[in-house]
C-alpha cells in the first residue's frame, strides 16, 4: 500500500519504533502488584499501562519536535507533566479511601509516597523513551538499543528507595504483662485491662525493638508515619489477629524518649518471629518522614 510505504519510508519511523517499545517496556517493569495489593489486578493496571504508552510516546515524539525545530509541539510535555500530577491526586485520592476501611491503616504519608511514586515513573518512562529515540537517531537502531537497555537499568536502579534495615536493628524481644501493663523488653506499649486479652497477649503476642543505628535513624523512625507504615506492612503479610472494636488486641510501636529506640508489639496470624523481621527490615522508608539532622550545618551567631 502506497500509505504503508510512505510511513516506512519517513527517516524518524525507526527511532520512534524503538523509543515507544522501550518507553513501554520500562512501564511494565515497573509495574508490579505486590503485597499492599497496588495496582489492582486487572483494571488498575490498565490505567498504568495506558498512562505508560502515553508517557512513551510524549517522549519519542520530542525528539523529532526538537530536530524540526517545531518546538510548539515539545509543549505537549506541559501538559504531560499536569496530567501525571493528577494521576498522584488520583492515587492519593483512591488510596485516603480504601485505608478508611483497613484494620491497620497505612497512614497519610505512606499514601503519599505510594502517590509519588507513580507520578515519578512516568516521567522515568519520558526520560527513557527520549533518550532511547535521540540515541536511535545519532547511531541507529543498535545504538538506541544499547541505550534503551541502559536507560532501562537505570530505572530498576531508581525503583526503589532504602529499607528500615539499613537504619536499625530489628532485635527480637519478649512481650510480657506486669500486672495491667503490656511492655515489648524494657519498652511500656500500653495498658492491657481485659482478662481474656491478657492472656491471648501471652499466648500469641510478638516483640521487638528496634535500635537506630545513629542520630539520623532516631529520628526518622520516631515519626509516627514510618512507625505506622511499619505496622500496616506486617499486617498485609502477616495477617493480624484482631478485629474492629478491639484495642487491646492493636498493634502498636512506642518510642523508649531516652535511647530513640522504638518497641514494636504485633498480633500476627502467622507466628514466625524470622518473617515478622524480615518483613520489619523490608519496610520502606518513607520519603516524606526521613530526616538527616547530622547533615544540618550549625547556625552561626551574629554579631
Amino acid at each position: 500500500m502506497p500509505m504503508f510505504r510512505e510511513l516506512l519510508a519517513n527517516e524518524y519511523i525507526i527511532p520512534l519504533t524503538i523509543g515507544l517499545s522501550f518507553g513501554i517496556l520500562c512501564r511494565l517493569y515497573l509495574l508490579r502488584t505486590d503485597y499492599r495489593q497496588y495496582p489492582t489486578f486487572p483494571h488498575g493496571k490498565i490505567i498504568h499501562i495506558s498512562l505508560g504508552v502515553i508517557a512513551s510516546a510524549l517522549g519519542a515524539l520530542a525528539v523529532p519536535s526538537l530536530l524540526k525545530q517545531d518546538y510548539t509541539a515539545v509543549t505537549f510535555l506541559t501538559l504531560a507533566a499536569q496530567q501525571f500530577r493528577d494521576v498522584r491526586n488520583m492515587e492519593r485520592t483512591t488510596l485516603t479511601e480504601i485505608d478508611k476501611r483497613e484494620l491497620v491503616p497505612r497512614g497519610g504519608p505512606y499514601i503519599e509516597g505510594i502517590a509519588m511514586v507513580f507520578e515519578g515513573r512516568n516521567y522515568l518512562v519520558i526520560f527513557t523513551s527520549l533518550l532511547t529515540t535521540f540515541a536511535t537517531v545519532l547511531f541507529n537502531w543498535w545504538g538506541g538499543c544499547l541505550v534503551g537497555i541502559a536507560a532501562l537499568v537505570i530505572s530498576r536502579l531508581l525503583k526503589s528507595g532504602q529499607t528500615l534495615g539499613s537504619i536499625v536493628e530489628v532485635q527480637p524481644a519478649d512481650v510480657r504483662v506486669e500486672g495491667k501493663n503490656l511492655y515489648v523488653g524494657d519498652i511500656y506499649i500500653m495498658n492491657v485491662g481485659l482478662k481474656e486479652a491478657q492472656e491471648l497477649i501471652q499466648k500469641r503476642g510478638m516483640g521487638f525493638i528496634l535500635v537506630p543505628k545513629d542520630d539520623n535513624a532516631s529520628v526518622s523512625i520516631a515519626h509516627p508515619g514510618q512507625r505506622q507504615a511499619i505496622l500496616h506492612d506486617v499486617a498485609t503479610q502477616m495477617g493480624v489477629f484482631t478485629d474492629e472494636g478491639e484495642p487491646s488486641l492493636t498493634p502498636l510501636v512506642k518510642r523508649d524518649l531516652e535511647t530513640g529506640r522504638l518497641g514494636v508489639f504485633l498480633l500476627p496470624q502467622v507466628p514466625s518471629r524470622e518473617r515478622a523481621k524480615a518483613v520489619i527490615e523490608a519496610v520502606p522508608i518513607l520519603e516524606s518522614v526521613y530526616r538527616m539532622p547530622n547533615e544540618v550545618q550549625p547556625v552561626e551567631q551574629g554579631g
